[in-house]
């Protein structure tokens, strides 16, 4: 180095310290390193219909995250479409302007913000929390919509691009006939194959429709299941529960609700052979038969959302994002028995048909819990809830401390690093409701909430603090149960233990007030 100048010297020097400090550091920079998270939702689904909380659909990928990862036997939505994505996205039971959604603490912690799939929020959630204001990316359809484009060439509700109406004809899809859960994911990889590209982690919000009615499925996937639910519900029902008891997700001392009590009350007209019970052995083989495909088609909708959700798993897979990213599944709330106020003529499947899932088979979905979407009852509010987390989270583990929706946000904000904003929009954020789950993520035990709110509006509200817990259904007197030790609901306490009810009561008319929740 005789001929080399002294500053030539020390730019020498200096640039091989620098490459010596950058693979020293890299290690522990990637150890720092924000994880990408991904936050995906099945809708109208009960709490046991995938594989892992006993269910017989195949839910590899589903399952999959569950044996790497956490799963919660103990989880509230708000019991249907609407509020559940409110509460979640915001963190409050109820709020308006100086709401926060996700993707705005997200963009606060420098994250790439993605959406593709269900948009749907109450009145009371501000325009600039909706999909176009807070995502670098959107593809999103407000509410019920089909899965396949109908003959008519036209979907029954728009879809949104990037905050603007699109036309059927201009949905980018890569299999023809275009399927819905297939296209929400294909907009969902092109955007993060965007991503992949930038320094920034992401968000990838990602709420299928899947299983919502109507019941309309790729023929490949519905033959996956013709005839296998010949058996019928009351036989699948109590293998289901049998499962459950051996996977641990319901305790043993756990009873199955009567199918008798779980009518369909809530929606009309009400048509007896879609809401009443009846035996399986009292069907005729015509009707069993008929009845075999319905729910065929239910499962093979679920099939294919779980699918897709392996098709996003092999992307971050490839690209060497999934020992980096959190991962979390959860649905919106139980299964569905209403129908559009009409009894179609096409048999459940193809895209002219229009057909619901009756209650007997959603009875099944809900399993082993007692009633539907909207109630606060179990098999209304339970939600399945996965978190995968390489690294952080103990594989193939399983927690009975319950949680809700509204933890979201404080959990975020938790894995994010960051406070939560003063302001938004010009307006005074408003306090959240709930609180982190990131103890029970890490194997700890968290301190337990003072209460959880469910059920769609004060018709079908719950309120659960402890191990108590209140419910009505249609405005009909409060019903009281020990919920730790009557999980299923069966034994309804308000009149042997009518001054804890009184006492719940009071407590719940103090909580209204405090979270705005007053109708």
């Amino acid at each position: 180095m005789k001929n080399i100048s002294k500053s030539m010297k020390r730019v020498f020097y200096i640039m091989l310290l620098g490459s010596i400090f950058f693979r020293c550091a890299d290690p522990k920079e990637k150890q720092n390193e924000k994880p990408n998270i991904v936050l995906i939702m099945g809708d109208d689904m009960g709490f046991s219909d995938i594989g892992c909380y006993g269910g017989e659909i195949n839910t590899p990928n589903i399952d999959g995250l569950a044996k790497g990862g956490l799963k919660f036997t103990t989880f509230y939505n708000m019991a249907k479409c609407n509020p559940t994505r409110s509460t979640m996205l915001t963190g409050l039971y109820k709020g308006g302007n100086g709401a926060v959604h996700l993707a705005q603490l997200t963009k606060q912690a420098g994250y790439y913000n993605i959406m593709s799939g269900k948009e749907h929020f109450d009145k009371w959630v501000p325009d600039y929390c909706k999909a176009e204001n807070v995502f670098d990316h959107s593809f999103y359809f407000w509410a019920t919509t089909e899965y396949f484009l109908p003959p008519s060439g036209k979907f029954e509700r728009p879809f949104y691009l990037e905050g603007k109406d699109i036309d059927a004809k201009d949905i980018e899809h890569e299999i023809t006939p275009m399927y819905k859960t297939d296209f929400i994911t294909d907009y969902a990889l092109k955007w993060l194959d965007e991503a992949f590209g930038k320094e920034e982690p992401f968000f990838l919000y990602l709420p299928y429709h899947a299983a919502h009615y109507p019941l309309q499925a790729r023929p490949e996937d519905i033959a996956k299941y013709r005839g296998k639910y010949r058996k019928g519900w009351d036989q699948l029902r109590e293998e289901r529960f049998e499962r459950m008891q051996k996977l641990g997700v319901i305790p043993q001392n756990t009873k199955m609700s009567l199918p008798e009590k779980n009518l369909n009350t809530s929606r009309g007209p009400l048509v007896p052979s879609y809401t009443d019970y009846y035996p399986w052995d009292s069907m005729s083989e015509a009707q069993q038969d008929s009845l075999d495909l319905e729910m065929a088609v239910y499962a093979a909708i679920v099939d294919r959302m779980d699918q897709n959700i392996g098709r996003v798993l092999d992307k971050l897979r490839d690209n060497e994002k999934l020992e980096n990213t959190i991962i979390m599944f959860l649905v919106d709330n139980g299964a569905c028995p209403f129908y559009s106020n009409k009894i179609p003529d096409v048999q459940p499947g193809p895209a002219d048909s229009y057909w619901s899932l009756r209650t007997s088979w959603a009875n099944l979905s809900n399993a082993p819990f007692r009633q539907y979407k909207q109630a606060g009852h179990e098999g209304g509010s339970h939600t399945p809830f996965i978190v995968n987390w390489p690294g952080k989270i103990a594989p193939n583990s399983m927690t009975d401390q319950p949680g809700h929706v509204v933890d979201l946000a404080p959990t975020f904000l938790d894995i994010l690093g960051i406070n939560y904003p003063d302001s938004i929009n010009g307006y005074a954020t408003i306090p959240l409701h709930g609180s982190s789950l990131l103890p029970i993520f890490e194997g700890q035990q968290r301190e337990e909430p003072d209460f959880f709110v469910s059920g769609f509006t004060e018709r079908f509200r719950m309120f659960r603090s402890g191990d108590w817990k209140m419910v009505r259904v249609n405005e009909e007197p409060w019903e009281l149960y020990d919920i730790k030790n009557d999980r299923t609901e069966m034994n309804d306490l308000s009149q042997q233990q009518s001054e804890k009810l009184t006492e719940l009561e009071g407590k719940y008319q103090g909580v209204k007030k405090q979270i705005g929740l007053e109708e």
